[in-house]
Order: structure tokens, then sequence, then C-alpha cells
């Protein structure tokens, strides 16, 4: 592991745990030439599919998009870091486990504003507007209506 401080790449692990569904390993380690400390966190590589652009172009699934999007959404907003992973590794889980090669990424958009309804429906309204690409006031209102009509029920 390279040191993010000095980049020397040799280090000693201090502390290991495991996450609490134990899916990822938290270490802390410290460089042996700054004596800095870091923490990594390793994960089992799973076969995420591809995504499908818009415009018919794939690329590989990309987590860290995600948890910008998603972060973006939240700035400034009541929500853990921990609660937004724990939305991530549900929406990687479920494209993992629908054995899919390929997803369209309008798939991984409308999973990400599910978990933000959930999380937060201030958040959930800013994804919104930049994913639906509203054109107007009108389209906000209406996304605005519809998420009061659904928590009334």
């Amino acid at each position: 592991m390279r040191c993010p401080f000095c980049g020397y790449t040799e280090d000693k692990v201090i502390d290991s745990r495991l996450s609490q569904d134990g899916s990822v390993t938290r270490r802390r380690r410290e460089c042996l030439q700054c004596s800095k400390r870091f923490t990594t966190y390793e994960r089992v590589e799973e076969m995420l599919p591809m995504v499908v652009k818009k415009d018919g172009t794939r690329e590989p699934f990309d987590r860290t998009k995600i948890l910008a999007g998603i972060k973006k959404a939240c700035e400034k907003r009541p929500v853990s870091m921990e609660a937004i992973e724990e939305a991530i590794d549900r929406i990687e889980a479920r494209f993992i486990e629908s054995g899919e090669k390929e997803i369209p990424s309008s798939a991984i958009g409308e999973a990400v504003m599910e978990a933000l309804r959930a999380l937060d429906e201030v958040a959930y309204v800013r994804f919104a507007s930049v994913y639906r690409e509203f054109r107007d006031i009108n389209e906000f209102m209406k996304e605005l209506k519809e998420l009061l009509h659904t928590k009334k029920k």
C-alpha cells in the first residue's frame, strides 16, 4: 500500500476490524518511512455489471460515482456517511445479485433516487432535479407534489 503522505510503499498494519456485516475490513496502517497513519478499506471484488450509458457506450460499474452523486445531494443535510455507505452497499448488492452482465445507467439513477427518498427528502429532490433535468418550475413542483402525495400514504 502506498503512503498517501510520502508515497513510500512499505507500511505495517496496526489494527484490523470487520464492518458490521463483515463485508469490509478496515485497516489502520503506519508508514515505515514517515510514521504517519492512514486507513484503508478492503472488500471482496465482486463481478459487477457493465453500465450502458444513454449514448450506448459501456463502462464498468463505479461505486465512487454513486458516492459522489449522493454526497453532493446530501451536502449540508443531516445524513451520516455511514447511512450513505449503507445505501450504496444496498444499491451495489442489488445489481450484483441481479446477475445481469449489463445494466442501463437509468436503472442506477432510479435506485439512487429510491435510496435518497428513504434517507432525506431534500437530498432526494436535489438529486431528482439534476437527474430528471427539470426544465422549469412546473416540473419541479410536479415532483414535489408526487413526493408529498406518497408521503401521506
